[in-house]
């Protein structure tokens, strides 16, 4: 039997104004085993903070032992990971939109 994976969204900004908030909200929501999705796409603006925080969430999920994958990246969050070179930290699957 296949195990369910949790699927949850990020809105909005994921920036220094809501890194406390979303640092809490990671810990609350990154489950002790098991798998969890957390979509990207509605993500309005992203920073530094932000990338920090989605760096934070895949060190917090590997101490428990989750699979945590980052799902439909929206524009912003596309364009800082090229920017900071990061997708490969994050090792997730990332689908750039048609030219």
């Amino acid at each position: 039997m296949s195990e369910a994976i949790q699927e949850l969204a990020i809105e909005g900004e994921l920036s220094i104004y809501r890194a406390a908030e979303l640092r809490q909200w990671l810990a609350d929501v990154v489950p002790q085993d098991g798998a969890l999705r957390i979509r990207l796409a509605d993500v309005t603006e992203i920073d530094t903070a932000g990338a920090q925080l989605l760096l934070a969430g895949k060190r917090l999920a590997k101490e428990r032992g989750c699979r945590l994958s980052y799902v439909d990246h929206g524009p912003p969050v596309l364009a800082l990971l090229e920017l900071f070179d990061l997708a490969a930290q994050l090792d997730d699957p990332i689908v750039l939109p048609a030219a």
